[in-house]
């Protein structure tokens, strides 16, 4: 019996988080009416904790997705993307720490025999 594991590349990881990101944003703000009540709506807290969760099997754990979480709790806050905020922010980090492993790569490259 063999696994087939589908892998996503890193690319599309990011464009896919960063399109749910959107549309859960778009979600509360266009929807506002059903979400207005922040940490007493049921349907924006099971919104945000499968928005949270997806975020965190796509992209891994990261410390931007508890403030955006958090600020969900606040009744009016969901007028501010904060989820699109966070992944933006994610793929920011992801990418200065890839060019700087790169420089670090070229200014020491590896002995060759």
């Amino acid at each position: 019996m063999t696994q087939d594991i589908l892998t996503i590349s890193p690319g599309s990881r990011f464009r896919a988080a960063m399109m749910l990101a959107v549309v859960a944003d778009a979600l509360q703000i266009v929807v506002f009416p059903f979400f207005i009540e922040g940490a007493f709506s049921p349907a924006d807290d099971i919104l945000d904790l499968g928005v949270g969760a997806l975020m965190v099997q796509l992209l891994g754990w990261h410390w931007e997705f508890l403030p955006s979480f958090l600020a969900k709790l606040v009744p009016g806050v969901d007028l501010i993307p904060f989820w699109t905020m966070a992944v933006a922010n994610v793929y920011r980090k992801s990418k200065r720490i890839a060019v700087s492993a790169e420089e670090s790569r070229e200014q020491h490259p590896a002995l060759r025999d």
